[in-house]
């Protein structure tokens, strides 16, 4: 019987077979009509004393042994004590007895059998225990999958290689321990299969969109071009004065421009200029032949004062020789991480 049914008829049973409140009481030798049973053993022509103790040696040792969970070597185990299940096979009786006195299906048609009235066994248990059992399970065999991650220094680009996770269904799970409870008919051992939780990040994935890495030492005015991870271009460039240091940290190239126009700052360096636009290729643009920007106005591009390259002179951009940048603009896309040491 699938989970799905066991669980409908456990809510649909107990309304049929609940004992009328206001029901005479069974008559001195009064048996149980027949074709009834409950929780599947048939009580047909039975006082309810007889009933009962036929469900209490049917059912009660059943009910009381452990239900036991196994997944990946290790065995969980739930004790009905630890569950407060409690089986009263007199009620359950009583219940077979009324629902045959009063609510006998029809006749069948000639030659058809019987279908017959099962009452569900009266149970009981600790509601919320199935559901902290599963939980419990789920702590304790969850591992989350790992994403590769980019590991980017100076003088070094790799990728960490991702993990897949591992964890449970602990709704089904819950949902099967919380009918083992209490339908004695159920397994109570239940092997319950591990599900692979993917990384959101493989390394293959990660390594093919950071195919290109820029990192920027500043204590050594070194620019460093990785391709697939491997460094395959060095540059020697100038970064920020003091009073105007290159930013450190992780950033990446936001936009890209040939001949770029520059947009003045308002800063006291820039002079009458500030806060204007000079168009790019002009004598008054320090930003030559190609810009790659990073953020808060600081980029690389490239400069006519070559003894400036190696050097902290500019305000906070990076400077390269012209033919450097062109070159490392070609190589570039937009982006790119770009390391800032």
């Amino acid at each position: 019987m699938s989970l799905r049914l066991v669980l409908a008829c456990c809510a649909l049973l107990p309304a049929l077979g609940a004992v009328p409140a206001a029901a005479a009481p069974p008559v001195p030798g009064e048996r149980i009509a027949a074709p009834v049973s409950a929780g599947g053993v048939d009580v047909s022509g039975l006082t309810i004393d007889e009933a009962a103790q036929r469900l209490a040696d049917s059912y009660g040792p059943r009910l009381q042994e452990d239900i036991l969970v196994q997944a990946a070597d290790l065995t969980f185990r739930l004790t009905a004590a630890g569950a407060r299940v409690t089986f009263d096979p007199l009620t359950t009786a009583k219940r077979a007895f009324y629902a045959g006195r009063d609510a006998l299906p029809p006749p069948p048609a000639p030659g058809a059998a019987s279908p017959g009235i099962d009452v569900p066994l009266a149970v009981v248990h600790d509601a919320g225990v199935a559901r902290r059992f599963a939980r419990r399970i789920g702590k304790r065999l969850h591992r989350p999958a790992r994403d590769a991650r980019l590991r980017i220094t100076p003088r070094r680009v790799r990728v960490t290689h991702s993990q897949v996770g591992r964890d449970i269904d602990r709704r089904a799970l819950a949902e099967l321990v919380g009918a083992a409870l209490l339908d004695p008919r159920q397994t109570r051992v239940f092997k319950i299969p591990l599900r692979r939780v993917k990384p959101k990040v493989t390394a293959d994935a990660l390594r093919r969109s950071a195919s290109t890495v820029i990192t920027i030492q500043r204590s050594t005015f070194t620019l460093r071009l990785f391709k697939n991870l491997r460094v395959r271009k060095t540059y020697k460039v100038a970064v920020g004065q003091p009073a105007y240091p290159t930013p450190r940290g992780l950033f990446s190239i936001a936009s890209k421009q040939v001949n770029p126009t520059w947009s003045v700052p308002n800063s006291p360096w820039t002079g009458e200029l500030a806060g204007t636009t000079v168009v790019g290729g002009s004598a008054a643009n320090p930003l030559k032949a190609r810009w790659m920007g990073i953020a808060n106005g600081v980029g690389i591009h490239g400069t006519v004062l070559g003894y400036s390259i190696g050097t902290r002179a500019s305000h906070g951009c990076i400077r390269m020789h012209i033919a450097d940048v062109v070159a490392l603009y070609k190589r570039v896309p937009v982006g790119t991480p770009v390391l800032i040491s």
